[in-house]
């Protein structure tokens, strides 16, 4: 999986106009996307990174705050680029694969004691944030696992 983690002030997701997931101080949100071989083995070693992370002001973690997460999957981390123009998305795993590994981690960090919100699986969505710092980081459970 690749999780894009952005420290902010606030975030909000929504699709077709209505806002269906927000938070409204600081935490973390987070763009998540999963590939073929992925597991719950690899949601359960990013969920406790994200929530230990110290990359809130202060250099603590979201976990000593009890900071929000907003979570947006975004099969789209997993494009190809590196031929013509037009992106490969053949890396991203499908929707049945992907759901619900991204539902998993949302559950494991609410299993953490987060309170997370989250965005609507393959919906088209407009994601709103202001980025703290700016403080932003790229986790791969790839390099952990493989």
């Amino acid at each position: 999986m690749r999780v894009v983690v952005q420290r902010v002030t606030r975030a909000a997701v929504s699709v077709d106009g209505a806002v269906v997931g927000a938070i409204d101080e600081p935490g973390l949100c987070l763009l998540v996307g999963a590939t073929h071989d992925d597991t719950v083995a690899d949601v359960e070693r990013l969920a406790d990174k994200v929530w230990g992370l110290r990359i809130m002001r202060g250099e603590v973690s979201a976990s000593d705050l009890g900071a929000p997460i907003l979570v947006v999957s975004q099969f789209t981390l997993y494009a190809d680029v590196r031929k013509g123009r037009r992106p490969s998305w053949s890396a991203a795993a499908p929707g049945p694969v992907s759901e619900p590994l991204v539902d998993a981690l949302v559950a494991a960090l609410r299993a953490r004691g987060a309170h997370v919100e989250k965005g609507r699986f393959g919906a088209d969505m407009a994601v709103e944030l202001v980025n703290d710092g700016p403080v932003t980081l790229v986790l791969d459970s790839a390099v952990w696992s493989r």
